[in-house]
């Protein structure tokens, strides 16, 4: 997460620029926190509710990921 820089929000393209760096952020820990429950044995389902989210949506996002990454992924 070293990659985020903090910007100028004394203006306008500063604070956009904040809005850029924490959504870069949340999908970082979104990431980890996603892999972390389903090497913790969590099915998709339960991490969709945990996210507020479709299984779908969430096995989308983050599948080819994790896989990837070595993650063995439970069917349900």
């Amino acid at each position: 997460m070293s990659d985020l820089e903090i910007p100028d929000a004394t203006d306008p393209a500063g604070r956009l620029a904040a809005v850029v760096a924490l959504r870069r952020l949340a999908d970082r820990l979104e990431d980890l926190a996603v892999e972390e429950a389903m090497r913790a044995g969590w099915g998709w389902p339960q991490v969709a509710e945990a996210l507020g989210v479709t299984r779908q949506a969430v096995h989308k996002k983050h599948a080819k990921r994790l896989i990837a990454a070595g993650v063995r992924l439970r069917r349900r």
